[in-house]
């Protein structure tokens, strides 16, 4: 299962959201189910950044949002955002390389 998640910071949060992601993304990774965490931004506006993870299954991915470790990044992030954050769950049909 493939979690795709938008986010769009203040300009003045982006250095802190940025430290938040790169002290917490290891631990994140290392999760049960957590396959793969990737972070992208947006190429024509700065604000925004998705993080793009592959999940075992949904239930790890609840079980991940419903940690501690989640509920603590999460209270430092949500106070930095510029609106609310957009997420989609999505399941993979077809891959070509």
């Amino acid at each position: 299962m493939v979690r795709i998640v938008k986010l769009n910071f203040k300009t003045k949060h982006i250095p802190d959201f940025l430290k938040i992601f790169e002290n917490s993304k290891l631990e994140i990774r290392k999760s049960e189910g957590c396959r793969l965490l990737e972070l992208y931004r947006d190429k024509t506006n700065n604000n925004v950044f998705f993080t793009y993870s592959l999940w075992d299954t949904e239930a790890d991915l609840n079980n991940y949002r419903n940690s501690p470790f989640f509920k603590e990044v999460w209270s430092q992030t949500k106070v930095l955002f510029n609106e609310k954050p957009e997420a989609w769950s999505v399941d993979k049909l077809e891959q070509l390389h």
